[in-house]
């Protein structure tokens, strides 16, 4: 008679875990909750398709643009809160990091394509190639670096290019810039890798953006200037923004941290 009595209390105790069990919040399965990033030209293109990812897993995202037209279409979208930004203006990106809290993530997507080899090349397109695609990314990281050390940690994501290890034709300045940021990238990830700061690099191939379709537009004939565009890709088409933004994502997450110093290929093919 003991023994049942001793029985039914431990089913009794059981029941009482399993239902305390059940009513414990359920643990969020977003991939970014809790973290803060920013994002540079988030206005269309792989840097808006990033900023969304990043909020549907979770994070407050900042989503800057040197365009405040196109950072309207985030009105509404939760999770993301806009501002404009120059990256070229270097007051005005300290200002803003000087407002803003400790960022988890940085993700500096801002960059221009140009057309050309290098016998057509002016020293003044030299000069806005590396201003926009390498020392923008160089303020940015340094504006945010020291927020990042004291707290800890970071990722820092760096839009480069398969144009940094392959050479393509007509893509000298281009090609000379994005070979610059993945040096910068493994440098800064060289740099702090021991105080928890990650800084990788995004390398795509060709996307589908709003900017790819204003270079396409520039040639006497668009269509034929597009189907060499795919031609050029060994899997057979363009890559789409939301193709670029997921691998942005894991560099943003804790997925992702024994990552540091890499340069991710996106590339379709381009470098197999």
């Amino acid at each position: 008679m003991l023994l049942i009595v001793q029985v039914r209390g431990l089913l009794v105790k059981k029941r009482r875990m399993a239902g305390l069990l059940l009513e414990k919040p359920k643990e969020s399965n977003m991939r970014l909750e809790g973290k803060t990033a920013l994002v540079t030209a988030a206005g269309q293109g792989i840097g808006k398709a990033s900023a969304l990812a990043m909020a549907a897993e979770g994070a407050q995202v900042w989503a800057t643009d040197v365009n405040p037209a196109l950072l309207a279409s985030y009105d509404g979208v939760a999770h993301v809160r806009t501002a404009v930004l120059d990256v070229l203006d270097k007051q005005a990106i300290d200002a803003l990091m000087n407002d803003l809290p400790a960022l988890d993530v940085l993700f500096n997507c801002a960059g221009f394509v140009h057309a050309g080899p290098v016998l057509q090349a002016t020293d003044a397109e030299w000069d806005f190639a590396f201003h926009l695609n390498v020392r923008a990314q160089f303020w940015m990281i340094r504006a945010v670096l020291p927020k990042m050390l004291a707290n800890q940690g970071g990722s820092i994501i760096n839009m480069a290019s398969v144009c940094g290890f392959k050479g393509l034709p007509n893509r000298f300045l281009y090609g000379a810039s994005k070979a610059a940021v993945i040096g910068l990238t493994k440098s800064v990830a060289a740099d702090y890798v021991a105080q928890g700061v990650r800084c990788n690099a995004v390398c795509p191939g060709t996307v589908d953006t709003p900017s790819l379709q204003e270079r396409i537009n520039v040639f006497d004939d668009p269509v034929e200037a597009r189907k060499g565009f795919v031609a050029r890709q060994p899997i057979g088409r363009l890559a789409q923004a939301h193709e670029i933004a997921p691998l942005v994502v894991f560099l943003a997450s804790d997925e992702s941290a024994f990552v540091t110093g890499q340069a991710y290929h996106i590339d379709g093919g381009i470098t197999i």
